[in-house]
């Protein structure tokens, strides 16, 4: 146990060198890991896609059409986190450890409460998305509101300068997040480290990696957003196939 603290307080090396070849590479992983454990993948996709279809259903009910958008925008923010039970089965498995359900999901406590810091920040940032959101529903279509036909409106031209503006700034929030959770998150499962030291890691990953790791974030976007369509079924694989992948990444990533 000595000599594994001294190894986490050595200095974190990241890589500089990330290829596009990295990311299909982390995909393939992901995807063996995910035939090799589908239980735990289709558990944790299971309870995403139940949160999502759930939250749509109240919106839906309470004749929140409009909502439907931001809510299902933002909703896969808090998606890396949910993934936590997912980059310990990687972990195991990679180490070539028994994986069973205990650890995979006890990792949403993993690194002394580190973890569930970072799910707060994952739920604050989601809710500022939100209120956000309601700014700019309420600069285009304050006085107007929606009316019987959403549709008609957000079609309309208020209604598309709404969306593209609303679409840049859920953009920016997500690069964010993602900036600062996409190697913190596994980092934090893998390693014996606060979350402030991970957080900055990530970020010096995507820093020293700009072009690719704008990549993934696209990829795993486009990937989500079309796993989402048929009724949000598509992330029962999608979720764990990503997230198996990014554990595999950062491994690739940080040294």
């Amino acid at each position: 146990m000595e000599a594994a603290s001294q190894n986490d307080a050595q200095p974190v090396h990241v890589a500089d060198d990330l290829r596009a070849s990295d990311l299909f590479a982390a995909l393939a992983a992901g995807w063996r890991d995910f035939k090799a454990c589908p239980q735990y993948g289709l558990f944790f996709g299971a309870v995403f896609v139940i949160a999502g279809l759930v939250m749509t259903h109240l919106l839906f009910n309470r004749g929140e059409y409009f909502w439907v958008i931001p809510a299902m925008a933002g909703f896969p923010l808090i998606a890396p986190f949910a993934a936590a039970g997912l980059y310990e089965a990687s972990r195991r498995r990679l180490a070539g450890e028994a994986i069973s359900w205990r650890p995979v999901l006890g990792a949403v406590t993993a690194g002394d409460g580190q973890l569930p810091v970072m799910g707060v920040i994952a739920f604050v940032i989601f809710a500022f998305w939100v209120i956000l959101a309601h700014t700019v529903f309420g600069v285009f279509l304050g006085q107007s509101g929606v009316g019987a036909d959403p549709l008609q409106v957000l079609l309309s031209p208020v209604g598309l300068a709404m969306l593209a503006v609303g679409s840049a700034i859920g953009g920016l929030i997500a690069l964010l997040l993602f900036a600062i959770m996409v190697v913190s998150l596994p980092m934090l499962i893998d390693r014996e480290v606060d979350f402030i030291t991970a957080i900055i890691t990530s970020i010096r990953v995507v820093g020293a990696n700009r072009a690719v790791m704008l990549c993934w974030a696209v990829l795993v976007a486009l990937l989500v957003f079309a796993a989402m369509i048929p009724a949000l079924l598509g992330l029962l694989v999608a979720l764990p196939v990503l997230g198996h992948a990014t554990f595999h990444l950062y491994r690739r990533a940080v040294r």
